[in-house]
């Protein structure tokens, strides 16, 4: 026989369900207290005016719902239904509908599936919902018309935040930095990329781990019918929680830093023998990848996807004139890149720093491209890369608005177009760089005997060749070379009459 006294099955649910209803309760009411300094006394949302609430409106074109049932082939098996939702603040509706359509590609390319996007009008995103009460129920009937699993908000939203809007949707919520990330994570391919993400995420979720509040519930201890007795060992569990992911969040860190040690080796060993470099950096997606194979035969992978780019690619290219230089194909940059990313993928985007120049790839057929420069401008001015100079190369010259290509070539001084697929204007790009490489200090004339062939060797690896003579006696050069070659080919330059 079972004891009455203890409790049903039902009677145990509803227990988990208050504690988790508590633990919510008291997530959101340490934001709004957070929040009420912030707003200073501002009203909710809702109440913010009448005439906003109408202004939910829906972005036509965003929509990737598969036409034939066939093409889940060619897609992941498990794809989310996601509906878009971002807060438009400022700028024209064009700008909103811009972002909100990166969006849509930032989650394609998570393997998601958009349904709908919805813009909401408001001066500040609501400190409570993002995008206020009355929004969200509206939102939440657009989910449940599209069948939609997952809302993804444009912007990055506190924990109260996500609670507050899930409670209403009643799906998952997640915003525009968890969703890069999602795809950092898929994307990283070596051994630093992927330490290099883990890092990031850990350090979007440390905050962030008093905000799921479903998972806490379980982890609760026992300790009578809920209320105050259970709360102690779920903030323990918190706080073990945290404690564990600094620490690997610490060892990431180290181990990060022995990786970059050995890309810093790399790195002297070229400047050592004065190989210019050249980094290829710009937005994501806008083509840098095919330009690296277009100028160095490199095959690197090609793909028509945010980010497909995470490890960074150093190949050996030679300008026209025979000059040997690298070329490093970088990490994509986005607007509003979440600055775990930057922190992370510091040492990545060193090589952009200490590059001798710049080829700033701009996607010239995208709607915005001034937005694009701008924003990869700034990441530029976060890793210390401002006084390198820069070529604006403006690719996909043969898909763009001609009247958008001659605007970004007079406003940009130093630019040029040319088509990564096509090859055009690729012969101007390669001169551009020839011409704007550093070149060798000392011009020198040297007749360098048949022995000391690997002299000869490094002169036309490092140097410019003006003239090349061979002589009974040995090799005549005319050349510029760096201090360090002019001085070992110091013994065979001829004596001034």
């Amino acid at each position: 026989m079972t004891s009455s006294s203890s409790p049903s099955q039902d009677e145990q649910s509803f227990a988990e369900t208050s504690r988790t209803e508590s633990l919510r309760a008291d997530a959101l009411m340490e934001e709004d207290v957070a929040w009420s300094h912030e707003i200073d006394g501002d009203r909710d949302g809702d109440q913010f005016d009448r005439s906003e609430r109408a202004a939910l409106r829906r972005v036509a074109g965003l929509s990737t719902e598969l036409e034939d049932v066939t093409e889940v082939e060619y897609r992941q098996l498990r794809l989310e239904r996601v509906v878009l939702v971002g807060v438009w603040t400022s700028g024209t509706v064009q700008d909103a509908e811009n972002s909100l359509a990166e969006l849509a590609a930032l989650a394609e390319t998570a393997g998601a599936l958009v349904l709908d996007g919805v813009i909401q009008r408001r001066d500040k995103p609501d400190p409570a919902t993002f995008i206020g009460s009355g929004k969200a129920r509206e939102l939440r009937d657009i989910v449940i018309e599209t069948g939609a699993d997952t809302v993804v908000c444009d912007g990055e939203l506190s924990p109260g935040q996500l609670i507050a809007l899930e409670d209403v949707v009643k799906v998952k919520v997640v915003d525009r930095t968890a969703l890069i990330l999602d795809i950092f994570a898929q994307h990283a391919k070596s051994r630093e990329g992927k330490a290099q993400v883990a890092l990031a995420q850990m350090q979007y979720m440390l905050p962030r781990l008093r905000g799921w509040g479903q998972s806490l519930s379980r982890q609760m201890g026992g300790g009578g019918g809920g209320g105050m007795a259970t709360r102690g060992p779920g903030e323990t569990k918190i706080e073990t929680d945290r404690r564990r992911i600094r620490e690997k969040m610490a060892k990431m860190r180290r181990e990060i830093a022995e990786m970059k040690t050995g890309r810093d080796i790399k790195r002297q060993e070229r400047r050592r023998n004065k190989v210019p470099s050249v980094a290829i950096a710009g937005y994501t997606n806008a083509g840098k990848s095919s330009l690296l194979n277009r100028l160095t035969g490199a095959g690197v992978l090609v793909e028509n996807a945010l980010f497909a780019t995470l490890d960074p690619t150093v190949r050996r290219a030679e300008t026209p004139t025979g000059r040997i230089y690298t070329l490093a194909d970088t990490v994509g940059f986005v607007r509003h890149l979440p600055h775990h990313l930057v922190e992370a993928f510091r040492s990545t985007m060193e090589e952009v720093g200490d590059s001798d120049l710049i080829l700033h790839v701009v996607d010239g057929s995208h709607p915005a491209p001034e937005e694009q420069l701008a924003a990869v401008r700034e990441v530029f001015r976060d890793v210390g890369a401002v006084n390198v100079k820069e070529i604006v190369v403006v690719n996909k010259a043969d898909a763009a608005d001609p009247l958008v290509l001659q605007r970004l070539l007079r406003m940009e001084k130093h630019s040029i177009a040319v088509s990564a697929r096509s090859g055009q204007g690729i012969e101007q790009l390669l001169a551009l760089i020839d011409s704007e490489l550093p070149r060798p200090q000392v011009e020198l004339e040297a007749l360098v005997p048949y022995t000391h062939g690997g002299l000869v060797s490094r002169v036309h690896a490092e140097g410019e060749v003006q003239s090349e003579e061979h002589t009974p006696e040995g090799t005549l050069l005319k050349a510029r070379v760096h201090e360090e070659l002019a001085a070992m080919l110091a013994p065979y330059v001829p004596a001034a009459h």
